[in-house]
């Protein structure tokens, strides 16, 4: 019995499996001979996840470190080891429809650094950087070395140098006297900031994520489960589709996107002081994805209490931040959202609706807490957006990226009215 080879490598199962923000899109990874090169196989499964194709591209140096079967293994495609009668380079930086989309080179020494900048093509990784800078092809670079060399004039003259035609560089993390590879959900972003359309250049957008808290001594507080995660995606979509963005955020362990103007709060009033400071600046869109305390805790202790006896606590009603931003402009944008824990569809969506009227917000995302797969802490959601005329869309269960992107599709395509 013969058994059939299936046509598409079985790796791929991941592609999109987090987000179609790089659907359709080829990246080549071109690989250095940097011990973190143990990373560009996560990097290439990163970027499949996001509904890339990727195609690697070895050094020599590189192969002594990984072999090109476990690339080979990540991508699902062939790996380019050397330049043949093919000529790789050309077939994939020869900026031509089939070639690749974007080369990232993650990650890249000093020596292949400067070899780019000298305009020297002695390993395929170099051929192919100077066949795709000679096409236009959009290029990054992940420095990763020793931090002697990292520090090197000429090494730091090379990057300027690149920089100057052009080519992204993603800055390293330098601890441990070393210039570590990048954080892979940085060097994804930027690839998903390079080859997404760009709808929301000279549009300013306000976001607001996580929790709140109120304080009832000096150290203990009310807050809620809020973990920005929803935020943060509308954050790095807006962002990455040309958006020059402002971040405001309670307490999370969430890494804001490269370029994020953050601003960090911990209380409702904190919030919502900064909300009315930022749209006096001017704003086109508010995302009210944040989740603040609805009240205040009136006579908050100095010390710390007693925790051997009852203690009551007065609560006092704060000013809904989505209202007090709608007085403040009536030509802003609002985006906001209502959680529910346990409803039907059709209440969460009446529910909805009437939160939507009486805020005066444009777009409402509406969803439900009580599954384990959607809510606060889930990287996955599912929910329903309405307008003012009642339902529009419902989006099944996907990640809050994917989420972010599909919204914001809806309010470029209100501009456009």
């Amino acid at each position: 019995m013969v058994t059939k080879v299936p046509d598409i490598h079985p790796s791929k199962d991941i592609i999109s499996s987090k987000s179609r923000l790089l659907e359709g899109k080829k990246v080549a990874l071109g690989i250095c001979g940097s011990v973190a090169a143990v990373r560009s196989p996560e990097i290439a499964r990163e970027l499949m996840r996001n509904g890339a194709e990727v195609y690697a591209v070895m050094t020599a140096s590189a192969q002594k470190l990984i072999s090109p079967e476990l690339m080979e293994w990540a991508t699902g495609n062939p790996v380019v080891t050397e330049l043949t009668g093919r000529i790789e380079h050309v077939e994939l930086g020869g900026g031509f429809p089939g070639s690749a989309d974007l080369l990232l080179i993650a990650p890249a020494t000093a020596n292949t650094i400067g070899k780019i900048a000298a305009g020297i093509d002695d390993t395929p990784v170099t051929s192919l950087a100077t066949t795709s800078i000679g096409s236009g092809l959009p290029i990054v670079l992940v420095p990763a070395m020793h931090r002697s060399m990292y520090d090197h004039p000429v090494v730091q003259q090379n990057m300027k140098r690149l920089e100057s035609l052009g080519i992204r560089i993603i800055q390293p993390e330098v601890v441990e006297g070393k210039a570590k590879i990048a954080d892979i959900g940085a060097i994804v972003e930027e690839v998903i900031s390079l080859l997404g359309k760009k709808d929301l250049q000279r549009t300013r957008v306000l976001v607001t994520a996580g929790p709140t808290r109120s304080y009832m001594d000096a150290i203990r507080y009310l807050t809620n489960s809020s973990s920005g995660k929803m935020g943060f995606a509308f954050a790095g979509e807006s962002l990455a589709r040309g958006a020059k963005v402002t971040l405001i955020t309670g307490p999370t362990a969430i890494p804001p996107s490269p370029n994020t103007n953050v601003i960090r709060v911990e209380t409702t009033e904190e919030m919502l002081q900064s909300v009315r400071s930022e749209l006096k600046k001017g704003y086109d869109l508010l995302v009210m994805a944040a989740a603040p305390l609805d009240f205040t805790i009136a006579g908050r202790s100095k010390g710390k209490l007693p925790g051997d006896a009852p203690i009551k606590l007065n609560l006092t009603p704060l000013p809904k931040i989505i209202k007090e931003a709608r007085s403040l402009s009536k030509k802003l944008f609002i985006i906001g959202f209502k959680a529910e824990h346990g409803l039907s569809s059709k209440d969460l969506i009446s529910k909805a609706q009437d939160r939507l009227k009486e805020s005066g917000m444009d777009l409402i995302v509406a969803n439900d807490l009580s599954r384990p797969d959607t809510g606060f802490a889930a990287d996955t959601d599912e929910v329903y957006v309405l307008d003012a005329k009642g339902l529009i869309a419902h989006i099944p269960l996907t990640q809050k990226r994917e989420i972010a992107r599909k919204v914001l599709d809806m309010f470029a395509e209100r501009r456009k009215r």
